[in-house]
């Protein structure tokens, strides 16, 4: 076997820490071809700092920290500028691999001259029994009528909520349309055509930015169901994880966010948009201010839907006070004002582990 590694994974955080752990021993339990990986540690609070670094000294992998937190794609790029292997992996701290999965994602793209190759992404506990993503379809969609051009977004995820035990039977590799950052193997020399990715998009959408662009460079996207991973979304019961998770989903970050894909793919503001600005804040929402109104409530309606409007312009008021606070501090020279697909002109200085 070629000991020479042909990829390297670049673990980057979603939405919090405390999963990191789980995360990453799945990947050296399961990963039986050679690899490198680097981490971005975008401000892991202490515990999680020091099993990284532990964790490096003995595995040999590169740790690339900031004492802030990133958005993911600031997060990803800080891992691609060193990718020097023919592909690289996008992964989530909060995945979990099955065995053979990286070996079947490499396979597809050998063999289909893939660019970008989607395992087959399942959600939840208990771990690969539901699916997240199948594939889909992105895109840009063009309609004329009566002397208006209207330019929508294609964003389409196909299989959604199936269980693996019915779909994984009946699923083969094929095309496809869309493959979501959760996980995804990418061909490192199309970013010497497209670019980094955009760090304009702070917290939504970046994949279906990426499929567009790929799409457009003439590049393949596929489904390879024989490479299986499960995301493990969950709310931020540590407190170590609350801060970056409502930064993570913040208002601020959303809204930069749809702002630059509108610009960026000349997008009509339709009704897509207009729903997307309702529900700002739908994660902390459900997630952090639910809960705890529901304790408040003892049960009582009236409580609860006292209590429920009281957080929730606390929330609102809070989470103003940290992006602003962030961008204070980070964004002076941010990405989102990074022009399209050029490298951001972020002065921040990552330290490195090997």
């Amino acid at each position: 076997m070629n000991s020479k590694p042909e990829v390297t994974i670049i673990v980057a955080p979603r939405e919090r820490f405390s999963y990191t752990r789980e995360s990453l021993e799945s990947i050296y339990e399961h990963t039986q071809v050679p690899f490198k990986l680097i981490y971005v540690d975008g401000g892991s609070p202490a515990h999680i700092k020091n099993y990284l670094e532990n964790q490096a000294t003995e595995k040999q992998f590169q740790v690339i920290r900031t004492e802030h937190y990133l958005s993911p794609n600031h997060a990803r790029n800080l891992g691609l500028r060193q990718v020097d292997t023919k592909y690289v992996v996008f992964i989530d701290n909060d995945v979990v691999v099955t065995p053979g999965w990286l070996k079947a994602a490499v396979d597809c793209a050998e063999e289909t001259d893939a660019v970008v190759v989607s395992p087959l992404v399942c959600q939840y506990l208990p771990l690969h029994e539901e699916v997240h993503c199948a594939g889909g379809e992105s895109g840009i969609k063009v309609e004329k009528s009566d002397n208006t051009t209207r330019r929508r977004m294609i964003e389409k995820i196909f299989k959604q909520g199936r269980k693996v035990a019915d779909v994984l039977p009946n699923s083969q590799r094929q095309e496809t349309g869309l493959a979501e950052f959760h996980c995804m193997l990418v061909r490192r020399s199309i970013f010497d055509r497209i670019g980094l990715l955009d760090e304009g998009l702070l917290n939504t959408k970046e994949h279906v930015d990426l499929c567009i662009l790929v799409a457009e460079a003439g590049g393949k996207i596929y489904l390879e169901p024989d490479s299986l991973v499960t995301y493990v979304p969950g709310p931020p019961l540590e407190w170590s994880d609350v801060g970056y998770y409502m930064l993570r989903w913040s208002d601020g970050w959303e809204m930069a966010s749809l702002k630059r894909l509108r610009e960026k793919w000349n997008l009509t503001e339709d009704q897509y948009f207009k729903n997307k600005y309702k529900r700002l804040g739908w994660r902390r929402k459900m997630t952090i201010i639910d809960p705890i109104t529901q304790k408040l409530g003892f049960g009582n309606r009236f409580l609860s839907k006292v209590a429920g409007k009281v957080l929730g312009k606390a929330d609102r008021m809070l989470n103003n006070y940290i992006t602003s606070s962030y961008a204070r501090k980070h964004l002076s020279q941010d990405s989102n004002q990074t022009p399209p697909n050029q490298p951001p002109k972020s002065a921040i200085t990552a330290s490195s582990q090997s």
